[in-house]
Formats: C-alpha cells, sequence, structure tokens
C-alpha cells in the first residue's frame, strides 16, 4: 500500500535521512523507531506530504504521492506527536473542520463526530473549547479526527501521550481492529513495550539510516536479547544509562 523508495533530504547539507526505503502493506501494524534526531520526524513529513525529499520518492497503492496530493491526504489519517489544534473551537467543530476539509457530508460529519465523540468519553465536553480540555482528551480529539473519514493508511505519532490507562488499552485493542480490516499503520513511540505487544515489524532508525526491519521476536532472537528495548538500545549504540544516571546523582551531591 505505502512505499518508501530510497528517500535522501539535507538540511543545509547536512543529511537528515539517507536511503530510506520500506514497504508498509494493508493489515500491517509498523513500528517506526529511533532515538532524537534519528529521521523519524523528517520522513513522517515527507510521507505526509508536508516536505519533498531532495531524492527518491513516496508511493501510495503504486502512484507517486506527489502527482496528486490532495487525493493522498484523503486517504490517510494522522496523530502529530504535537497536539497542535485550534483550542477555540469545540471538540466537535474541530471535527466538523477536519470532516468539510475531507469533503464529506455535513449529515454524515454530524453522525460520525457525535458518535466517536461518545465513545471517547468525550460528549458531555464535545460543546466546550478545546482550550478547557487536559492532555489526554486533546489526544483523544486527534485520534477521533484520524478516523474520522475511513483513511486507507493511519500514522500515529506517540499517540498514548497524555492518555489514561483505559484510554491507553482502548487504543490498543483499536490498532489490532484497524489492522483487520486491512488498514496500514504506521506506529512511532519510545513505549517499546507496546510496540512489542501491537507491531508485526519494526523499522529502527538512526543517524538517518534504516538499521534494522524485521519482527520484534525475530529482532531479540537474532541478537540474542531478551526484549525490543535491550535490542533497540545496542542498536543505536545507546549510552550506558545505569551509569548517566549514576553521574548525574553525584553531580547532585556536590557541595
Amino acid at each position: 500500500m505505502l512505499e518508501l523508495q530510497h528517500l535522501y533530504r539535507s538540511y543545509r547539507g547536512i543529511p537528515a535521512i539517507e536511503d530510506v526505503s520500506f514497504q508498509v502493506a494493508p493489515g500491517e501494524i509498523v513500528g517506526f523507531l529511533g532515538p532524537n534526531g534519528a529521521g523519524k520526524s523528517t520522513t513522517v513529513k515527507i510521507i505526509t506530504g508536508m516536505l519533498r525529499p531532495n531524492d527518491g520518492r513516496v508511493l501510495f497503492e503504486g502512484q507517486d504521492i506527489e502527482s496528486d496530493l490532495v487525493a493522498f491526504r484523503a486517504a490517510f489519517g494522522y496523530v502529530p506527536e504535537e497536539a497542535h489544534l485550534y483550542t477555540y473551537l469545540s471538540g466537535l467543530e474541530y471535527l466538523q473542520l477536519v470532516g468539510r476539509l475531507r469533503g464529506m457530508g455535513e449529515a454524515l460529519i454530524e453522525a460520525k463526530a457525535t458518535r466517536l465523540l461518545k465513545l471517547l468519553s468525550l460528549e458531555s465536553w464535545q460543546y466546550s473549547p478545546i482550550s478547557t480540555y487536559s492532555k489526554g482528551m486533546r489526544q483523544r480529539v486527534l485520534i477521533a479526527a484520524s478516523l474520522l473519514h475511513d483513511p486507507k493508511l493511519l500514522i500515529f505519532d506517540e499517540p498514548l501521550s497524555g492518555l489514561d490507562v483505559v484510554s491507553g488499552r482502548l487504543f490498543k485493542d483499536l490498532l489490532e481492529l484497524l489492522a483487520a480490516q486491512g488498514k496500514a499503520v504506521i506506529y512511532i513511540s519510545h513505549v517499546l513495550e507496546v510496540v512489542e505487544q501491537v507491531c508485526n515489524r519494526v523499522i529502527v532508525i538512526a543517524k538517518g539510516r534504516i538499521l534494522a526491519d524485521a519482527h520484534p521476536a525475530d529482532l531479540t532472537k537474532l541478537m540474542s536479547l531478551p526484549n525490543l528495548e535491550r535490542v533497540f538500545a545496542q542498536l543505536v549504540e545507546q549510552q550506558d544509562t545505569r551509569s548517566l544516571a549514576q553521574q548525574m546523582v553525584e553531580v547532585m551531591r556536590i557541595g
């Protein structure tokens, strides 16, 4: 469904990503992992059409997304890492705006928006301005907006941020059902335990290059490590966090 072909992007001559290639098939949940500054955000901006690569291309259902960005944007849902919302709108008004931008009819928008807000425990807040919402409530509005137009591709960037335990469990169940419906899902998170639970494949990027692309269990078996967190740390040559923490405590105690 989605295919990235040899993507390159640099800023002022400094490479952000180099030769990034991978595919996401219908029904797949693909974890996209990397430390800060690894190239995840640049890759996602290119996938969503917000940024053009210096080289390479993104195909959706066999077509270059640049050939019709409007049609492509109508086919994916996106929950960004930062909840940038029009906070003067109510939750319902925000979903109405999203639905209109997606070309949906008013009756359909109303029916789906009110139903989604109810299912996400936001019914009593649907007419209140988003400025009064908690972080978790804003995140639930973004999740509703990403689902509203029944997209074929979903991109979730740290979607559990701010969610309580019940909402987090609901979201994980939702992921499984979306995959069963044939949706292609890109899941970006630093919560590696959840990635290990829900993803069919894991792609690890560091310093702008893809280092691994495999099922989580295959990665742990191949590298003879107990879990995905240890695999990730070794792949990206992560510093010894225990040692760093000890040094920070020692600095605290100076004087």
